[in-house]
């Protein structure tokens, strides 16, 4: 076994790893996907547990998942540098009320990449068969930039 990182060009499974370790996502709901570096989704379908009133979503649920498209975005293009990302901060504006059973894409990509820190945007529609995507949240973000060995995510990767 090697005490080095996979090559930058395994993306896959680099995210794949990162998806395994990601406790938050799953125990919501979310699915994630990378279409390519910088850009990320997730998937999630709105849950009784996710209400803060009687059919309707807590904003909170919405922060969670605009910080995961958000981060997941950054960190996308931080793996081709063998790199990690933290949250420094977001921010977000909340369009439309989201429901109970709403199907919801978060949409995060990559908007700037500086030497420390990297800066994503993110639309969270909400999908209705049929009918055109409605933008329920926006948001952007920015996030500090680690080489990956200085976390737990270099040994799950080495396993």
């Amino acid at each position: 076994m090697s005490d080095t990182l996979p090559a930058a060009s395994n993306l896959a499974a680099m995210v794949a790893a990162y998806d395994q370790m990601n406790h938050y996502s799953r125990t919501n709901g979310m699915a994630f996907n990378v279409p390519a570096p910088g850009q990320a989704e997730y998937r999630m379908t709105i849950r009784e547990e996710h209400l803060s009133s009687p059919n309707t979503c807590h904003g909170g649920v919405l922060a969670g998942l605009m910080d995961a498209a958000l981060g997941a975005a950054a960190l996308s293009l931080a793996f081709n540098n063998l790199e990690f990302v933290s949250t420094v901060e977001f921010k977000m504006n909340y369009l439309h009320a989201v429901h109970l059973h709403d199907v919801l894409l978060a949409k995060g990509v990559v908007d700037h990449t500086g030497n420390t820190l990297i800066v994503s945007s993110c639309v969270i529609y909400r999908e209705v068969a049929g009918q055109e995507d409605v933008a329920v949240a926006r948001g952007l973000g920015t996030f500090n930039r680690y080489p990956a060995n200085k976390r737990d995510f270099a040994k799950l990767m080495l396993q």
